[in-house]
């Protein structure tokens, strides 16, 4: 079949190839057959090194797909359904899952880093996040996919998968954004609107939007933000807005130190920082002792936005469904697996791109 092969960390560049097959199915996996899949900026930074990644592999982990192959041990899902993937499968087991923290689940995470997924020839090929959506088929556990309805397009579901799950989820599972509170968010992407759009939903009544790219500030306000300014008009926005006492929810979608700073400046005392981005291992944060004890600010992290997939899936796709959630204007361009590369230097370089969808015959 086709796939998309990192052949090195630090690679800019997916070879295209059409030798690549998939491992066979155990008897807890499914095979599916990948319909769609989004081009998130999470691939960009397994790529470059930012997040773990095994080489050679796949990439690519926001993705759905049809059922084609599924093991003697799995009941709850057959060949021909749809499916959302998650690469967080829940095992429904370990502490994290018994206490209600199941995007915490480590047990397939740790697993996608010790058996492949993909072979090239007698090569084993690792899938990024245990999935590797740039393929047209992979292998993943029963666990790590979650059924629609057959009427759910598997571009509205593939977004559903991580992007939209990540941020919709930063607003209302982790910080529990509430009804009439002011809400910032640093960063516009695809994951950024998502956050926006999450914020909307839970009742913000002030959302300012930042990015330093102004061609995305009509998009955020589409999407729900009430103001968006650039970095350098930010303490300006601050005075006006907020007489300098900050906003209530401030969340950061870029992972930099910079950013992650300014996410806490910009919080009222008392308020709650949320850190979205995925920043690298070696980027470090500064905080003094006497500002963490004296502003008395909540200071998360967001990590798949707290996502119960098997709740949060269903949820978000009703959301859509009543128009809520708007998912569909989130889609910018759809792109084939040929393209890939284009559509990851077209991320690469910032412009004001939601998310760029790869869709299978």
């Amino acid at each position: 079949m086709k796939a998309a092969v990192l052949n090195q960390i630090g690679d800019t560049k997916l070879e295209l190839r059409d030798d690549v097959r998939t491992t066979d199915v155990g008897p807890r996996e499914i095979r599916v057959r990948v319909r769609a899949t989004g081009v998130c900026h999470s691939d960009l930074s397994a790529m470059d090194g930012t997040l773990p990644a095994l080489a050679p592999g796949i990439i690519g982990h926001e993705g759905a797909g049809e059922v084609v192959e599924a093991g003697p041990q799995v009941d709850h899902l057959a060949v021909g359904d749809h499916v959302a993937l998650t690469f967080v499968p829940p095992c429904g087991t370990c502490v994290n899952c018994r206490g209600g923290r199941p995007h915490l689940c480590a047990i397939h995470s740790i697993a996608a880093f010790m058996n492949p997924r993909f072979l090239i020839g007698d090569t084993p090929v690792f899938g990024y996040a245990g999935t590797g959506t740039f393929a047209e088929e992979l292998v993943v556990p029963a666990d790590g996919a979650v059924k629609v309805a057959d009427d759910v397009p598997f571009e509205i579901a593939a977004l559903v998968a991580c992007g939209v799950m990540t941020g919709v989820g930063a607003a209302i599972n982790t910080a529990k954004v509430s009804p009439g509170a002011s809400v910032l968010v640093i960063g516009c992407g695809g994951v950024g609107i998502s956050v926006i759009q999450g914020a909307r939903l839970a009742g913000a009544a002030t959302i300012v939007a930042v990015d330093p790219v102004v061609g995305k500030h009509e998009t955020a306000k589409h999407f729900g933000a009430t103001h968006a300014v650039t970095p350098e008009q930010l303490a300006e926005t601050n005075a006006t807005l907020t007489e300098n006492q900050g906003w209530d929810y401030t969340f950061d979608v870029v992972g930099a130190p910079a950013t992650i700073r300014s996410a806490w400046d910009n919080a009222r005392r008392g308020g709650t920082v949320v850190v979205v981005g995925a920043g690298r291992g070696d980027a470090m944060v500064s905080f003094s002792a006497q500002e963490l004890f004296l502003h008395d600010k909540r200071l998360l992290g967001s990590f798949y936005g707290g996502a119960d997939v098997h709740r949060d899936y269903p949820r978000l796709l009703s959301l859509w469904r009543s128009g809520r959630l708007d998912l569909e204007g989130m889609i910018s361009k759809r792109i084939t697996l040929d393209e890939i590369n284009d559509g990851l230097q077209a991320l690469r370089a910032g412009g004001n791109l939601i998310r760029q969808i790869v869709t299978f015959g």
